[in-house]
This record gives C-alpha cells, structure tokens and sequence, in this order.
C-alpha cells in the first residue's frame, strides 16, 4: 500500500486521495463504534436514542457518560465501551497520522539518500 523507500515520492494527488481513503476508514471506524455505544445504551439502559446518541458520543470522545445507569449490565456496557473507546481513539488517530507521517519520513530518507548519507546500510 505504500510506496518502498527506494521509490519515488507519491504524487501530491495520489497522496491526497490515501489520505481521504485512511480518513474515511477512520471515520466509519468512529460511527460504527458510535452506533455500537448507541444500541447499547438504549437495549440496556432503556435510554432513548437520543440520550443514548449523547452518552455514547461523550465516551467515544472521552469525557464521560452524562445520564447515571442505572442497571448493573449498562454499567458492565460502560465500562467495556468506555477501555473500546480509549483502543477506537488510538487507532483512528493512528490511521489518520499514517500517511502523513510515512510521506515526511520518506522525504527525510529520500533527501539523505540524495546527499549520499545512506551510508550503505541496506538491510531490507
């Protein structure tokens, strides 16, 4: 998927649309695991959509429910979508930063390459 570091630099447009790919990955990441945190407050809690939309969001984005549960297998649901939550976020950042970071990274290779810097360490 990316380019070896003996190879050219990606076109800015092709680089572009990874980006766009890896984005859309990362938010249907993020809106799969909303509507997960959604069906669980509402078969659980009896919350309404809504109220389930709001609690599930605040996990996701690591502030915390806002209504108190009140039955023992929501508050078992919380807390395991609460530490899926905290793995979801890593990840999506992580999918997010890929390309960018791969793209400086294979930059700073291929300008040492150019000043001859590369010492001759070929170890792939």
């Amino acid at each position: 998927m990316y380019e070896h570091r003996k190879e050219r630099l990606l076109p800015f447009r092709a680089f572009l649309r990874r980006v766009v790919r890896h984005a859309s990955f990362a938010a249907l990441l993020i809106v799969g695991s909303l509507v997960l945190g959604m069906v669980g407050y509402v078969y659980l809690e009896h919350m309404s959509w809504m109220d389930g939309f709001l609690n599930a969001a605040m996990i996701l984005g690591g502030m915390g429910p806002v209504a108190p549960l009140q039955s023992a297998s929501g508050k078992l649901f919380a807390g395991l979508y609460a530490l899926y939550s905290g793995v979801v976020f890593l990840v999506a950042v992580g999918v997010l930063l890929a390309p960018i970071l791969h793209r400086l990274l294979h930059k700073f290779h291929l300008a040492e390459e150019a000043r001859g810097e590369s010492g001759g360490d070929d170890h792939d």
